[in-house]
């Protein structure tokens, strides 16, 4: 991010070398969202950075200095936008490992910042739905690898279905986490059939 891109409005500069002050080494910022003006009167703005590896929330009180929450991608559940005709307003809730109760009262872990500039919310918003959508995937994954190999080791690729386990395993109980594969929406009805036809052949 290049100093150039707080230049439009002032006292946008100290934010940013704040900003830059907890950035680790390799971090980028992706995008950022700063209040308006007119939606904090009574402190001074709140800055929203979404990097390429959290979610950076810079709060700054009217006695100087600032307070950081940052959300791990990994950590982030949801994320809303809402946006208006002065502003936009961006929800993020969080899972337990995140600090973004520091933000709120005590043990929250749903923060709301309200009226952000409208298209740079809209920029941090479009990143924290492709990270969360993109750390679901991954979780799903690896949730469908923990039911495969709980399952005997049975394993779908490309329409074969092959089987790590020999031909003593409990076939009830290796149906049981197919059809547990199944009601996730982790495999397909046909991957369903072929591992049932593997199992009962077996």
């Amino acid at each position: 991010m290049s100093d150039s891109a707080f230049d439009g409005e002032a006292g946008l500069a100290k934010p940013l070398v704040d900003l830059r002050s907890v950035l680790i080494a390799g971090e980028t910022v992706e995008a950022w969202a700063i209040q308006r003006r007119l939606f904090a009167l009574a402190h001074r703005r709140v800055l929203i950075a979404a990097t390429s590896g959290r979610l950076i929330v810079l709060s700054r009180p009217l006695l100087g200095g600032f307070a950081l929450a940052s959300v791990r991608w990994q950590d982030l559940e949801e994320v809303t936008l809402r946006v208006g005709v002065f502003g936009a307003d961006l929800g993020i809730r969080a899972g337990r490992a995140t600090d973004l109760a520091s933000l709120g009262a005590q043990g929250a872990q749903r923060v709301e910042f309200k009226g952000l500039c409208k298209d740079q919310a809209q920029a941090v918003y479009r990143i924290c739905q492709a990270q969360d959508q993109a750390w679901r995937e991954k979780r799903r994954v690896r949730e469908l690898e923990e039911l495969r190999a709980r399952s005997g080791g049975i394993q779908v690729t490309s329409g074969a279905v092959t089987s790590g386990s020999g031909g003593g395993d409990d076939a009830v109980r290796r149906l049981a986490e197919a059809k547990r594969l199944l009601d996730a929406r982790l495999i397909t009805d046909a991957e369903y059939e072929a591992i049932k036809a593997k199992i009962v052949s077996s």
